[in-house]
């Protein structure tokens, strides 16, 4: 028979992280409140969430590296990196990306992705809150339900 694991949507004393850029702060405010929201209702005690705000959405990894090292079961990354007129989009959606798919697979542990990576400001307004929902509470939700799923493979032991 074949074994199907899926994460919970709730965990009991699961220390996260949540780091959030404060560039584009009309939209990561909106991002973040919905992410520790979504934690509490998800039963994250407020003792058990560390919230960190960095400069910019390419300072996000460092942070998130930082809260891992420090005993986090899982870190949300929250940014919104909205095109301009030069490449900087490019390199700085590529960095941030990068950085924090590294740092799970590197800890074994879950970094949710909740940056936004948008051609204008209604679109990431319209995902931090708006028509197509807030991505922060979406990847709060993402961040409980891998801590669930490593536990139950194991993997948190790793």
């Amino acid at each position: 028979m074949i074994s199907i694991i899926t994460g919970e949507k709730f965990v009991k004393n699961s220390k996260i992280g949540v780091v959030t850029a404060k560039f584009n702060s009309d939209v990561t405010d909106k991002l973040e409140a919905g992410a520790l929201t979504t934690l509490k209702e998800m039963g994250c005690s407020e003792n058990h969430i560390i919230s960190v705000r960095v400069p910019g959405a390419f300072e996000i990894p460092l942070a998130v590296q930082a809260l891992l090292s420090n005993g986090c079961d899982a870190v949300i990354a929250l940014g919104a990196v909205i095109r301009g007129e030069t490449s900087h989009y490019d390199f700085v959606c590529n960095a941030v990306e990068r950085g924090c798919s590294e740092l799970q697979l590197k800890y074994h542990k879950p970094v949710a992705f909740g940056v936004l990576t948008t051609d204008t400001d209604e679109q990431a307004m319209d995902r931090a809150g708006g028509k197509h929902g807030n991505k922060g509470s979406e990847a709060a939700q993402v961040a409980i339900e891998m801590v669930s799923l490593l536990r139950q493979i194991g993997m948190d032991r790793v």
